[in-house]
């Protein structure tokens, strides 16, 4: 293994000679750990900080750190141009043709070129294919571009659900949220709204606390709504109609209403769920990287977009246990604008409260930026790590010089401008200097070949392959809503083919059942005008289940769902058998749709006996089949959650095992701390006594040869005979020696003292390096084993919920085959 692939730190480049500004073999590891109090990388245009950033994060999911990204520019999505077997054919499709051009080459030529100079540069920086290929095995890498269908889009206008009770209760948290929100649908209109000034932020602010404070979501449409009729009489003292006269509401409400109504805006309404857990981790508990691409985005969507995150990813965070190891970080590139030194736009407020609280709960935030005069470097006072590339003004590096000043105050740490200011002159492409508060002092070092093929900003429709998307949305899709939860228990139901057993009554049969029975209806999709629709039956059931095990801490209580079509006229014996669990909410009804006409069901179904022994049958079904999944890990003797997934399971173990081994880490540094400090007392006096008997066997020697040279000038000037004075002369020049030589001798134990003292501090790091290393070992969460346990239901306390029909629509072809429509 590498020196840098080690647990808990970060490989990022090497260090550079201060003094001869050469780049030193010494490997420059980051201790995950000193990202919890933050970041900030600061550098123009060629100063090497995109790659810096990039290097960043892929340690971070070398070390199965999940992150969110915000990428205003497109580069960040580089880190998906990830390629283990190096060649030339997985360059190609990514390499920039116009670039090849100019250069003279064809493509096959350029992309042969790339991958050869990324090839030889990753060797350069002790990399191969084989690390990239563990990095896309470590970690989910998933870019979305909300605002886009052209990509993965985001879902986010379909409401503004209310945030966890954790911010409810919590009353400057929940008016922090409140205020961004309105702050940012505001901007997205092109409203630029104080929040004590402006009637429309306090009118909007109001219809959104009187919601969330009961837990209600508030849809966009409900929101014109109340905008209209907000619910209340005066805001303030002042009544409501002087405060915002109906006319103006009216006004706001075209304009809200008039965004909803935009086809530009219907992206917003579609795509994957805003949801922050999701976007850490897979379903199956692996670390993802999500990157939101927003640069094909206006200035306003940006910053709406911006917000209305930052606030979900801060709800996310009082949602979690405290935890001094890093759980996640939370990256923005380019974050101009967005956290600037004198405006309040709305996304500051939650960025600032971010880099205030986030490390209590082992969130890291990091922010990149070009141009430092942006920055509210007050508020960076929280921040422990600084990256500094080469900057391009003195202004610049005046405002840079502040907020380091700012954080040297903060901590107590000095803080040498002087040095600083000349170690940021002499920095050149790729060469940072890194004052981390964690360590002793500022190290210049030089940034790794980044794993990632650094080609640019990547443009919307590659952004859309890199998701997974087709080039162009298929306006043909005959099923738009495929893959809902109704849908897929439909087509995993067990029964004979569509076209089989069917005989289509053109009649309102359907609503001839019984009256006891319920009966429910799935949303029609298709064009009810020119297409002919069919509502085929199938039972749905929901039972309420009681699991209990004491000795796995299991008291829980589960609603499972589940449902079976009906093939035709005759009915299975092993209804039950066939069914398919429903996940999620139905899109149903109580009513049908006008003209949709019923297909032949079989005459059991409007028999209250059938109903009746449906009802037990379902019932032996469940508590013959259905199990509550645990899972334990011997290991940190932890079982799972009830209804916690193994995935969200191995999520929470990866926190505990990253707690335990920092904390076993700690106590290694605690329990050796005073050792080294004896050594280092040790080592220091020894220095100075060497010191010492060098210079007295200097200095002897130096009074021996003046001795010495005295008597033999003596003899050469004319002392022809041997007088008693030149005997004492000559024996105090014996003995002279005879000091010197003593004084050598203390000279050669002092050096030998230090000798074996450096030695001993050396052997002490060594071990010391070795405890830390075991322990990582020992709690890495990929050597984890779970064990796989069960809970059976108790069978007395099975409740039926709801047993029913539910009517699901097919549209009929004009080859008379039956096609999906819910």
């Amino acid at each position: 293994m590498q020196d840098f692939e080690k647990l808990g730190v970060f490989y990022l480049g090497r260090e550079v000679d201060p003094d001869t500004g050469e780049t030193t073999p010494q490997p420059l590891l980051y201790d995950s750990r000193d990202l919890t109090t933050h970041a900030v990388a600061v550098g123009m245009t060629g100063s090497g900080k995109t790659g810096l950033c990039l290097d960043l994060l892929e340690e971070a999911g070398m070390d199965q750190v999940p992150a969110i990204v915000i990428d205003p520019k497109g580069d960040i999505a580089n880190l998906l141009l990830t390629f283990p077997g190096l060649s030339a054919e997985e360059f190609r499709p990514w390499i920039d043709e116009s670039q090849a051009a100019r250069e003279g080459q064809t493509p096959d030529e350029f992309a042969q070129k790339e991958a050869a100079k990324w090839k030889a540069g990753l060797e350069s920086w002790g990399q191969t294919g084989d690390r990239i290929r563990r990095f896309r095995e470590k970690v989910d890498l998933q870019v979305f571009t909300p605002g886009s269908k052209t990509g993965r889009p985001v879902a986010i206008l379909k409401s503004f659900a209310a945030p966890p009770e954790e911010v409810i209760q919590n009353d400057d948290a929940f008016q922090e949220r409140v205020q961004s929100a309105v702050s940012g649908l505001l901007a997205l209109v092109g409203i630029d709204a104080d929040p004590i000034r402006s009637r429309e932020h306090i009118l909007l602010s109001h219809v959104l606390s009187n919601a969330w404070s009961e837990g209600n979501d508030v849809s966009l449409g409900g929101l014109i709504e109340n905008i209209q009729n907000p619910g209340i009489d005066k805001i303030g003292v002042m009544e409501l109609n002087t405060f915002f006269p109906s006319a103006d509401r009216l006004e706001l409400a075209m304009t809200m209403n008039n965004l909803l109504a935009s086809p530009s805006f219907s992206s917003w309404l579609e795509g994957e769920p805003l949801d922050i857990d999701r976007w850490l981790h897979d379903e199956a508990g692996r670390p993802r990287i999500s990157i939101m691409s927003i640069s094909h985005l206006s200035d306003s969507e940006r910053m709406f977009f911006v917000t209305i995150l930052l606030n979900e990813v801060l709800s996310w965070m009082r949602k979690q246990a405290g935890t001094s190891s890093l759980r996640a970080l939370l990256y923005m590139d380019e974050v101009f604008g967005f956290f600037p030194p004198v405006a309040n736009p709305p996304s500051k407020k939650p960025m600032l409260t971010m880099l205030k609280q986030a490390r209590a709960f082992g969130l890291g935030v990091v922010l990149a930026t070009q141009n430092p005069v942006d920055l509210d470097y007050k508020g960076l006072s929280n921040t422990g790590t600084w990256f500094l590339g080469r900057l391009q003004t003195e202004r610049d590096k005046a405002r840079v010089l502040e907020g380091l000043e700012g954080v040297a105050a903060t901590t107590g740490a000095s803080f040498d401008r002087r040095e600083m200011e000349q170690i940021l002159a002499g920095l050149g492409s790729r060469k940072f200097l890194m004052n981390n508060v964690h360590e002793d002092g500022p190290v210049v070092f030089e940034t790794r070949w980044a794993m990632s093929y650094l080609r640019g900003p990547l443009t919307l429709k590659q952004l859309g392959e890199l998701a997974g998307k087709p080039e162009t949305e298929n306006a043909a899709d005959e099923n738009p809503i495929d893959t809902s939860p109704l849908a897929n228990a439909a087509k995993q139901s067990v029964a004979p083919p569509l076209e089989e057993s069917v005989n289509v009554k053109p009649n309102r049969e359907g609503q001839s059942l019984p009256e006891a029975i319920p009966q429910l209806f799935a949303q029609v999709h298709g064009d009810l005008l020119n297409d002919r629709f069919v509502y085929r039956p199938a039972i749905l059931a929901t039972g309420r289940l009681h699991f209990e095990r004491v000795m796995y801490q299991v008291d829980a209580w589960d609603e499972r769902t589940f449902m079976v079509q009906v093939p035709g006229a005759k009915l299975a014996d092993d209804l039950w058998e066939r069914s398919a669990p429903v996940e999620g909410v139905l899109d149903v009804h109580s009513q049908p749709i006008e003209g949709v006409e019923f297909s032949e069901y079989p005459t059991e179904l409007g028999q209250a006996k059938f109903w009746t022994s449906q009802e037990r049958e379902f019932c032996d079904y469940l508590y013959q089949s259905q199990r509550l999944p645990i899972y334990y890990c011997k290991a940190l003797k932890t079982y799972s959650f009830a209804l916690e997934t193994r995935g969200d399971f191995l999520v929470r173990l990866k926190q505990l095992a990253a707690e335990q081994r920092d904390q076993d880490m700690e106590k290694i540094r605690q329990n050796n701390a005073k050792k080294f400090d004896v050594l280092r007392d040790r080592i220091r006096r020894a220095e100075q006594k060497m010191d010492e008997e060098e210079s007295q066997y200097k200095h002897r020697r130096f009074d021996s040869i003046l001795s010495t040279g005295s008597s033999v000038l003596g003899a050469i000037l004319g002392r022809k005979t041997f007088s008693s004075t030149n005997a004492r002369r000559a024996g105090s020049s014996m003995r002279s020696f005879g000091r010197v030589s003593k004084e050598r001798r203390d000279m050669v134990r002092a050096q030998e003292k230090l000798a074996d003292l450096q030695e001993d501090f050396e052997a002490l790091e060594q071990q010391v390096a070795a405890e830390l290393e075991q322990v990582k070992k020992e709690w890495n969460v990929d050597d984890l084993v779970l064990e796989d346990l069960s809970v059976k239901c108790r069978k007395g306390e099975l409740q039926v919920e709801h047993l029913g029909l539910v009517w699901l629509p097919y549209r009929v072809d004009a080859d008379e085959n039956f096609v999906t429509a819910f």
